[in-house]
Order: structure tokens, then sequence, then C-alpha cells
């Protein structure tokens, strides 16, 4: 055990690390970018590599054993079977980011032996960092944050999201949000998945579901809403985990309701 502790860095080690990160994206953003393209649609810029490199290089100096992957590093491998596993997304929300709208974040997760035990996600535009350890709550600013407490799918206020590859595939998701739009109270598409789950941690938002989800999009946030009382679960099955390919997150009132209507309109 007392090996274990040494392995777990303090929040101030994680707080610190995305605060950097964050003030980096910041500073960058308006500016010249060296843009390429992984797709199509799926862009990646030079601060997206930059920032990976600054937060791997930080971990590993300070925990030497660790691995780090992430969206631009990606080695599923090492992710699936590492002991301590940190799961990093630097800039979430690039496409926003390229274009100069105001919605991007940092996120990473420290994964052992599979288990989520901590996350943070930061959002610097709002300076508002939301941090959640396993077993130990979840918090915004450092101040503990709960799910909603709405009951009902009609009354809800929900977030979702569509993959880059959603002209070449059948569940793109696009169906779904036209069959499920009429009976909720609304739907919102921010373009940044690790912040839509943080607002969900905080009752911003009722619930999220979206299809064709990496593990660096969903690792922090999944923990910060089981971490805030609520639910997490892929759309097909009641299980859950950062490997899963699909998430319905939710304050658990709506989480049978919103899994109900989305099997049956998949």
């Amino acid at each position: 055990m007392h090996g274990m502790a040494e392995d777990i860095p303090p929040e101030d080690f994680v707080v610190a690390l995305c605060r950097e990160a964050g003030r980096v994206s910041l500073s960058k953003w308006g500016g010249s970018l060296r843009i390429s393209r992984k797709g199509e649609v799926d862009l990646v810029t030079d601060v997206d590599l930059a920032l990976e490199e600054l937060i791997r290089e930080s971990i590993i100096r300070q925990f030497p054993k660790h691995s780090v992957v992430g969206e631009e590093r990606w080695h599923e491998d090492t992710a699936r079977q590492g002991d301590y596993v940190w799961l990093v997304d630097p800039l979430d929300g690039t496409t926003n980011y390229v274009h100069g709208h105001p919605v991007f974040c940092v996120s990473v997760a420290l994964m052992h032996m599979g288990d989520v035990i901590l996350g943070c996600v930061y959002d610097p535009l709002r300076d508002e960092l939301f941090y959640a350890a396993k077993d130990a709550g979840a918090t915004l600013n450092r101040t503990p944050i709960s799910v909603s407490h709405t009951d009902s799918l009609i009354s809800s206020l929900l977030s979702t999201g569509f993959p880059y590859k959603r002209a070449s595939i059948d569940d793109s998701n696009v169906d779904q949000l036209g069959k499920l739009i009429n009976g909720i109270q609304g739907v919102r598409r921010s373009g940044s998945l690790a912040l839509d789950l943080a607002y969900v941690a905080a009752g911003r938002l009722d619930g999220h579901w979206e299809f064709h989800v990496e593990p660096w999009d969903v690792a922090a946030g999944s923990l910060m809403v089981s971490e805030a009382g609520g639910r997490v679960s892929a759309v097909v099955s009641d299980t859950w985990s950062p490997f899963e390919t699909d998430i319905v997150a939710t304050n658990g009132e709506i989480h049978e309701e919103l899994v109900a209507a989305l099997r049956r309109e998949g």
C-alpha cells in the first residue's frame, strides 16, 4: 500500500499540470496555427502536439514508472495493460479552437490497473477546473459539485456529439438525435466531450450520450459524473470502462429512460 500511495500524484500536482497546459493553449489561441488533418474533418494543430509533450514530460519527470498515452501518442496495448497509465487529451475541442469558438479544455486522467482513479478537466477561458478522485467526490475550483435532480427525459437538458467520420457510417447519431429531440427539453452540442461530462457532474446538464468515443475523451469526465452522484454506462450494456466505444452519462434519475430511448431508436 505504501508503494501505491507514492505512485498516486497529489491533487496539487494534477491541478498545476492542467492549469499550465491551459495557460499555454490560451496564450496561443487566436494566433497563427500549423494545422494538419488526420481525416477529412479531423484536425490536429501544433498546439495539440506541444501540449501533449509538455504534459507527458511533466508526468514522467515526477513519476518515471508511469505511462502516458493520448490522442496524439496512442498505444492501446499500453493503455489497456499498463500499471499506472495517464490518458491525456491536451486540447479537447480542437475544431472549436481552430475556428476561434470559445469552447475547449485540457483533460487528463490516471488509471491504475484499468480503473480510473483521478481525473481533471480545465477550461482556461472560464478558469474552471473540475477534479475528481476515486471515492473522494468531485469538485469545481475546489468546491464540491453534484449532479442534477431532474427525473424525467422530457424535462432534461442533454448534450451530445457526432463522430468525425459521420458521413461514412450508419450509427452517426444523426438518426438518434432526430428521434429523441421531441422527447427532451433541449439538447446542446459543445464540441468538447470532456467539458460536456464535467457539466453533467456539475448539474449544468442532466445527461450526455455519444457514439464512437475515445478513451482520452471520456476517462476524466466519466469519473467526475460517477463521483458527483451520477451514473455512467455504455449504450448497449450496463457496464462501463474508458474503452467502451459509446457512452451515456446522466444524473442517474433519467439514466434508464435515456438508455431505453437510445436502444429503441438505435
